[in-house]
């Protein structure tokens, strides 16, 4: 058996953990699958994204964006936006598992949103819109209902709270930042946090950290 035989079994029976894991669909896990090849087509051409590795895509990508899914009740929420999508973490990966879901990914990089308007076509999801400019634009310029906003692996926290500024539009939505488990707050955003939630992607711990409003 060669070796590239076998990095196929092992990123199939990785497939297979996280479709048992989340309960995934046939037409969500032909979704997730199809996502992993064109990333790792696209990564080939492009610098979409630092982890290129499919066992590793699936486990630092694809579960690290999925896990929220154990600690907030997706079903009541409608629309969320994801600050510095990148090539698509976390907000495709919960529209594969949530289609209800109104999304509004946030990204400047030109070759990225060619990549992700590509995804989104092969797909076939709905109800998602590309916003091409950046984060303090968002801020001033938009007024989207939105109840969660997510950022990972794109702006710092002392950035993202700008959302709860008096005279945003979006400041009694929620935000949840994926973090290291060393990250530790400035004073800056200290005030905003509500709860930190400690997790562990294959052997990795991490944490989300949820900011929001003080009534």
């Amino acid at each position: 058996m060669n070796k590239q035989h076998l990095e196929g079994n092992s990123m199939h029976a990785q497939l297979t953990e996280l479709v048992n894991k989340y309960t995934l669909t046939k037409t969500q896990t032909d979704q997730l699958n199809c996502y992993l090849q064109l990333l790792i087509e696209w990564n080939e051409k492009f610098n979409l994204t630092a982890i290129t590795d499919p066992l590793s895509i699936i486990h630092y990508h694809f579960d690290d964006s999925l896990s929220l899914a154990k600690y907030i009740d997706f079903s009541h929420i409608q629309s969320i936006a994801d600050i510095g999508t990148g090539a698509g973490f976390p907000a495709i990966p919960l529209k594969i598992l949530f289609p209800h879901l109104k999304v509004i990914l946030i990204e400047v990089n030109n070759k990225k949103r060619t990549f992700l308007a590509h995804v989104i076509k092969e797909l076939a999801l709905e109800n998602i819109i590309l916003y091409p400019y950046d984060w303090r634009t968002f801020l001033r310029n938009t007024e989207y209902t939105i109840d969660y906003f997510f950022a990972r692996a794109s702006l710092q926290p002392e950035e993202l709270v700008r959302i709860f500024k008096p005279s945003s539009p979006f400041k009694n939505a929620i935000l949840v930042y994926w973090a290291s488990q060393q990250w530790t707050a400035q004073k800056i955003e200290a005030p905003f946090i509500s709860q930190e939630i400690p997790y562990t992607i294959d052997t990795v711990q991490r944490k989300f950290v949820v900011f929001k409003q003080k009534k």
